[in-house]
Order: C-alpha cells, then sequence, then structure tokens
C-alpha cells in the first residue's frame, strides 16, 4: 500500500512541471498567477501523500493547511499588485 503512495506522489510530483513551465514562460501575468496556483495546490497534496507514507497525517495536515494558506494569501497579494486601473478609474488630475 505505502508503495502506491509512493508512485503517486512521485506522479504529482513530475505533474507540478507542467504549472511550473507555465510561471517560467507563461505569456501573460495571469497564466504565471494561475500557474503558481496550480503549484500550490499540487503542493498540499502532495504534502497530504508524504503524511500518508510517513503515517504521521495529522502533522503533515497541519502543515499542509498553512502552506495552503500562504499560498492563497501570496495569490491575492500578486493579484493586487498587480491590477492595471481602467482609464476612467484614475484619480482625476487638478489643472491650475
Amino acid at each position: 500500500m505505502e508503495q502506491a503512495f509512493v508512485v503517486i506522489a512521485v506522479a504529482l510530483a513530475v505533474i507540478i512541471v507542467i504549472p511550473a513551465y507555465r510561471v517560467i514562460v507563461g505569456p501573460t501575468l495571469f497564466d504565471r498567477l494561475l500557474g503558481a496556483g496550480a503549484i500550490g495546490t499540487k503542493t498540499v497534496v502532495l504534502v497530504c501523500l508524504v503524511g500518508v507514507i510517513f503515517e504521521r497525517l495529522d502533522m503533515f495536515v497541519d502543515i499542509a493547511v498553512g502552506y495552503a494558506i500562504l499560498n492563497f494569501i501570496g495569490n491575492l497579494a500578486i493579484a493586487k499588485y498587480f491590477i492595471v486601473p481602467k482609464p476612467d478609474e484614475r484619480l482625476p488630475v487638478e489643472s491650475p
């Protein structure tokens, strides 16, 4: 049974390469954000699988939840930083 989890964990680690390519090469910023979110989600699952392999799922679930929260907040912060205002939303410039 443990070998099945190891095989799944290795396959998941290999699958993380696909969004990593999108983060590195992504033509737009939004592709990079989506790739980073996908990597974070897959990493949370990978941490849980490691917890099953080491038979300490309770400890690794806490680590995975913490990582998921950090991933979510990080993606929100990056998305907020890169919001481009529409021309009509810019502050009016006062002319003398």
